[in-house]
């Protein structure tokens, strides 16, 4: 049975937080530390720092969604980073967290 994922990023570089699903997690999270996604190159090197899995590509790309909205970000820093949040704030964060917006990987 293949699974899909919903998963949560971290930048090292401008401390920002990216949001995507994907089939396959490692080569995900490959593609995002060798600058092959656009929208995260900038911001290099990238840690993951949470990720789930669902039975379906759906039910992971809803989840992803979810995560985007307002309430889903206060959940998911409230609920998944908040670990990652108290380390990095040590290591030289400033402000709150952003995210950048992602385009699903099938």
């Amino acid at each position: 049975m293949s699974m899909y994922y919903t998963y949560i990023l971290l930048s090292s570089k401008s401390h920002i937080f990216y949001f995507g699903s994907t089939k396959n997690i490692k080569e995900r999270l490959k593609l995002h530390n060798t600058g092959q996604v656009l929208s995260t190159k900038p911001h290099l090197p990238w840690k993951l720092v949470w990720y789930c899995a669902f039975e379906t590509e759906k039910q992971a790309r809803d989840f992803e969604l979810y995560l985007k909205s307002g309430s889903g970000k206060s959940f998911a820093y409230k609920r998944f980073v908040s670990v990652a949040l108290a380390k990095d704030f040590k290591e030289g964060r400033k402000s709150s967290p952003k995210s950048t917006r992602s385009k699903s990987e099938g």
